[in-house]
């Protein structure tokens, strides 16, 4: 499977987006859902993929991940989900032909601020979509389980989010998380921001210009 050109930038926040081919649908059902997750924690284990934040919605998926190892653990891991979500749909189906698009999208994040309107930005994807009226209907996403943690299958490294965030304690993460999230279902317009799957950093100027000449 092709993948996108990334820059490898060690310790750096990156963005993920990767789409169903044509946009079809192709994870409308939960248990694809469900699967794509599972390979995810797979990934996780296997290459020490560092996650931060995940929605997998009906056509598309979003991560937020960190080149906390080498130079392919996000390459490989990428390459193992989506090739094992696709060939178990196509089987399952008896389909045949491209499940994804040719390429996932990476984006660069900086910490601070615009890592915690990234991170909210993956809880909310389906509301938005007008799917839930809250990231806690949605059961394939991150936020559960940066308010109520998984004692196994976990994904998300907490430790790595107290971290970057500056937060001592797990229960004030949730608490500030919360309130982010809160914070954003309360603004009346909740349009799309193009800048998250398009762009090729998002941050302040000198960052972008970091990430661009790397």
């Amino acid at each position: 499977m092709a993948r996108a050109k990334r820059h490898y930038i060690p310790g750096q926040i990156w963005h993920i987006t990767h789409r169903c081919h044509k946009w079809e649908f192709l994870l409308r059902f939960a248990k694809d859902r469900h699967r794509y997750l599972k390979w995810l924690c797979l990934a996780r284990k296997q290459y020490g993929l560092t996650i931060l934040n995940y929605v997998v919605t009906s056509n598309h998926v979003h991560l937020l991940v960190v080149d906390d190892g080498g130079r392919e653990v996000i390459p490989r891991a990428m390459q193992l989900v989506a090739g094992r979500t696709g060939q178990e749909y196509n089987q399952r189906k008896q389909r045949k032909g491209a499940y994804w698009e040719d390429r996932y999208h990476a984006t660069a994040v900086e910490s601070g601020d615009h890592l915690a309107r990234c991170l909210v930005y993956i809880d909310t994807n389906m509301v938005r979509a007008g799917m839930v009226s809250h990231p806690s209907q949605w059961p394939h996403c991150g936020y559960h389980e940066i308010q109520e943690p998984r004692k196994k299958n976990m994904l998300i490294d907490y430790e790595r989010l107290r971290d970057l965030f500056g937060i001592g304690s797990y229960d004030r993460l949730r608490e500030i998380h919360q309130q982010w999230v809160d914070e954003y279902l309360a603004k009346a317009e909740k349009h799309r921001e193009e800048e998250w799957a398009r762009s090729i950093a998002v941050g302040s100027q000198p960052f972008v210009e970091n990430v661009k000449a790397s």
